[in-house]
């Protein structure tokens, strides 16, 4: 049987790598055709290689598996990709969905599910595991900042006091104040210290 699934793995963990492949390889209807450890790598193999499916890590260096996600759907619209990660924060989820990729794992998912994701996606089908599709429908709004907002939200979540945030950004403090006032609403949360943790739960702010 010559027609199996082809796969190309871009993951820089080499462990993971391994590991996936190998689980790949043992099935009867599926190959890796091609490795990459970064984004870079996975838009080269993919254009060289076109395979059915990409399994792409979303933290990788220099470029990530969003951006490389993003360059393969510009290029090669048909594109069949599954995000592999260890975060599932709902941002996390819906940049990736955004970017063009079918499914969302994170790496803690066992081996069937992997491989039931793989042949959801090789015919043109989503898949998103259960705490995933939790997480995107956990009743949390998409927090609607502005980019303001957001560069705010960063230095709060690196601890910056508004004075700090105000220098930094090159802004007046009630300014700063009033932003932060926004961002507490639109997170729901009761103080600085809350929406941090919201950020970074959901993936709306990377440390």
């Amino acid at each position: 049987m010559n027609d199996k699934i082809r796969i190309l793995v871009a993951e820089d963990h080499l462990v993971a790598r391994v590991g996936v492949s190998t689980i790949v390889n043992m099935q009867p209807d599926m190959t890796v055709v091609a490795e990459a450890s970064n984004g870079q790598q996975a838009v080269e193999l993919f254009r060289k290689h076109r395979p059915d499916v990409t399994l792409l890590d979303l933290r990788m260096p220099g470029m990530g598996g969003v951006e490389a996600a993003t360059a393969i759907r510009a290029e090669f619209p048909t594109a069949r990709m599954i995000a592999l990660t260890t975060y599932g924060g709902d941002e996390d989820i819906r940049r990736a969905l955004a970017a063009g990729v079918l499914a969302y794992l994170t790496k803690d998912v066992l081996h069937d599910e992997l491989l039931k994701a793989i042949r959801a996606v090789h015919e043109g089908h989503t898949y998103l595991p259960a705490a995933v599709a939790a997480a995107l429908a956990a009743q949390l709004p998409r927090p609607d900042l502005s980019a303001r907002e957001v560069q705010v939200l960063e230095l709060i979540v690196r601890g910056l006091a508004n004075k700090q945030i105000a220098y930094t950004l090159n802004i007046a403090e009630h300014t700063v104040k009033n932003h932060v006032k926004n961002i507490l609403s639109k997170l729901g949360a009761q103080d600085r210290t809350q929406a941090a943790t919201a950020a970074i739960q959901r993936g709306i702010i990377h440390l």
